[in-house]
């Protein structure tokens, strides 16, 4: 007598796995299982414990914009590929990837938009293309975005969520902290509000350049804002770091941003900023 046939019993053991796929999510603060039609409904943020889930640039929009609306600038910005960077994967073919994967063409968008009818200029890192890295178009765009800012007389509201520089383009990645500096330079001479928005995370040359040199820094609840990493600061200073440490609560307490604030008030409390400061920095 031959063995049994073993095929049925793994196929409805991947059947049960299959089961809810798509359907439930579990909550990453709490473990909570909530449908995905409840965390759609809350933005990503968990009913039972608050946890704030990552939130893609479109919904973003969503959120933050009216209508979703982002009349886009800077569109036929192409990164290059300087070094022929090659780890495996050619750069052009990660680029290409990224951009079939998350619906974006570069790792940030800036444009006109408008929030409960103010008219802004708006960047949004894409965390999706490449961990949100900042490479040269990145840099250059965020130039476009407060240089076009200043002509038209616009706020800025730019949201971080990044990995950092973007280590396929090297030094030229680099060289882009000091060009979104120099250019948010330049706009504070015209008096006119920048508001920075960073959510989880917001790290690297991102959050040594134009992260926290906001007329006023906004972060959302537990959103990881730093330059390294807690466990390389921990390696190589040998010491252990106090809790909460680069957490959006900690930097709250030593005064590196300004507000922590609720997903679901985000719009609200940009609003009533736009409208205290009439556009102008404080």
């Amino acid at each position: 007598m031959g063995l049994p046939d073993k095929t049925p019993a793994k196929s409805n053991d991947a059947d049960k796995r299959s089961i809810g796929q798509g359907v439930f999510s579990k909550c990453e603060g709490c473990a909570a299982v909530w449908t995905r039609e409840r965390l759609i409904e809350t933005w990503e943020v968990c009913p039972a414990c608050g946890h704030h889930h990552r939130l893609s640039h479109n919904r973003w929009k969503h959120l933050l914009l009216d209508g979703g609306h982002l009349e886009a600038w800077a569109t036929t910005l192409r990164t290059g590929d300087p070094l022929s960077f090659d780890d495996g994967k050619k750069y052009p073919d990660r680029i290409a990837r990224a951009r079939k994967s998350c619906d974006a063409d570069e790792a940030i968008e800036v444009g006109r938009a408008s929030i409960h009818g103010v008219d802004i200029a708006f960047g949004g890192f894409v965390f999706g293309f490449m961990g949100g890295s900042m490479g040269s178009v990145v840099g250059e765009r965020i130039a476009v975005l407060f240089e076009t800012a200043r002509d038209q007389r616009l706020p800025v509201l730019l949201l971080h969520a990044s990995g950092g520089a973007r280590m396929q383009e090297g030094i030229l990645s680099l060289m882009q902290m000091a060009k979104g500096v120099s250019a948010r330079a330049h706009f504070r001479e015209a008096n006119l509000l920048f508001l920075s928005l960073c959510v989880h995370p917001t790290t690297g040359g991102v959050a040594a350049s134009t992260a926290l040199i906001g007329d006023i820094n906004i972060a959302e609840p537990n959103a990881l804002i730093g330059f390294a990493g807690p466990r390389v600061i921990e390696n190589t200073l040998k010491t252990k770091l106090p809790p909460g440490f680069q957490r959006a609560e900690f930097l709250l307490d030593h005064g590196m941003v300004d507000r922590v604030v609720p997903r679901a008030q985000l719009k609200q409390t940009i609003h009533q900023l736009l409208v205290h400061f009439g556009g102008n920095a404080a």
